[in-house]
C-alpha cells in the first residue's frame, strides 16, 4: 500500500481518538514499533486490524460512486481504530509529520507490511 493513501485513510479513521494524542517527528517510527508489538502480541487486536484493511479495501472499491455506502464503511472503520488503543492513535496522529521520502516513512511502511502479513494467515 501506498503511504500517502494509508494516511489519509487512518488520519481519517483514527481522528477523533487523536484530538488530544501528542507526539514528535523523532518518535512515530517508536510509535509504529510498539503498536506492531501490541497488535500484533493480541489475537483481538490483531483480528480488528485485518478488519480495518478488509472495510478499506471495501471503501477502495465503493469509490466516490456511493458516498452513504463509503461514510458508513469510515464510521465501521473509525469503530475498529478505537478499539487498537491509544499507542496506534499515537502512531496516525504522527503520520502526517513524515516525510514520505525518508528513512523513517520506510520503516514505518514495513512496520504496515508486517501487519499487513498477519492477516494472510
Amino acid at each position: 500500500m501506498n503511504l500517502k493513501l494509508i494516511v489519509v485513510i487512518l488520519v481519517i479513521a483514527a481522528m477523533p481518538m487523536c484530538a488530544e494524542s501528542q507526539t514528535s517527528n523523532n518518535t512515530t517510527v517508536s510509535h509504529a514499533h510498539n503498536a506492531l508489538k501490541i497488535i500484533s502480541g493480541d489475537k483481538a487486536k490483531t483480528q480488528i486490524y485485518c478488519d480495518m484493511a478488509k472495510v478499506f479495501d471495501q471503501i477502495e472499491r465503493a469509490g466516490e460512486k456511493d458516498t452513504k455506502k463509503t461514510d458508513t464503511l469510515y464510521r465501521k472503520m473509525n469503530e475498529l481504530a478505537k478499539k487498537l488503543g491509544p499507542e496506534y492513535a499515537a502512531l496516525v496522529y504522527g503520520l502526517p509529520k513524515v516525510d514520505p521520502n525518508s528513512q523513517d516513512a520506510q520503516d514505518i511502511n514495513s512496520t504496515f507490511a508486517a501487519l499487513d502479513k498477519l492477516c494472510a494467515k
